[in-house]
């Protein structure tokens, strides 16, 4: 009964972050981790993540930006493609240690223009930066869930309108997690029975996708990407604070 309690619980933190509330679905992982081993938790989720994510391109589909999707999906493709091949001999632990200081980066340089006088002029989406980019959150989404500091740190200096980031981040989010069904099923990370226990959590993981995009549509702009920022440093923090523990 405490594994479904839990299940649902990380389900709906998923669709939230889906929906719209930043990066709370972090704690997912961990919070299933308590009853089963991570790597299996993480395939149990990624068809819970997948639904919500098809969810969430709906709500989003009107507003996204074309430029950054087809600068950053192909660094995507071969940095899960790097993943796959590379997974037995990168440790987890360097991938978290580079995830964390590029969250750490990003979030020092915002501070600074933060008290700076004259604030920085957006940056343009700009090839070479996207694909080193997309490079690095295709990989390090594949090895360790955590794709989002790498995509946030090319496309957060852009300045893009609310909804065209939450329908980028959503549908860049969405191919890469399909992309990554393949080689989790040849690891056996998703299995017969993992598709059984998704398909029972799936209607919080969509609950909380509704309930996520109810709550960003009223946040102020200024409001949301201040938790954005915040969730990132959360992130950074819980990164580093899983190396430093083993």
């Amino acid at each position: 009964m405490d594994f479904w309690i839990v299940a649902g619980l990380a389900a709906y933190l998923m669709g939230l972050s889906k929906g719209g509330v930043p990066m709370i679905a972090i704690l997912a992982v961990p919070l299933m981790s308590l009853f089963m081993d991570p790597a299996l938790a993480a395939g149990l989720l990624l068809p819970i993540y997948i639904v919500a994510d098809c969810y969430a391109v709906y709500l989003f589909r009107k507003s996204f930006s074309r430029r950054n999707l087809a600068i950053l999906l192909p660094g995507a493709i071969a940095g899960i493609l790097i993943g796959f091949f590379a997974v037995s001999y990168v440790s987890s632990d360097l991938v978290k240690l580079l995830v964390a200081g590029i969250g750490a980066s990003y979030l020092v340089n915002a501070l600074r223009a933060r008290f700076a006088k004259t604030e920085p002029a957006p940056k343009s989406a700009d090839v070479p930066r996207g694909v080193v980019w997309g490079t690095l959150a295709g990989l390090t989404s594949y090895i360790s869930h955590a794709g989002g500091p790498p995509f946030q740190a090319y496309v957060l200096p852009q300045k893009l309108d609310k909804m065209v980031y939450l329908g980028t981040t959503t549908i860049f989010f969405t191919i890469v997690n399909l992309m990554k069904v393949p080689p989790f099923i040849l690891a056996g990370q998703i299995t017969w029975d993992s598709v059984a226990q998704a398909a029972w959590l799936a209607p919080l993981a969509l609950a909380g996708a509704w309930s996520g995009a109810k709550i960003a549509r009223v946040l102020p702009e200024k409001v949301f990407f201040l938790l954005v920022e915040i969730a990132l440093a959360a992130v950074t923090v819980k990164l580093v604070w899983e190396v430093v523990t083993g």
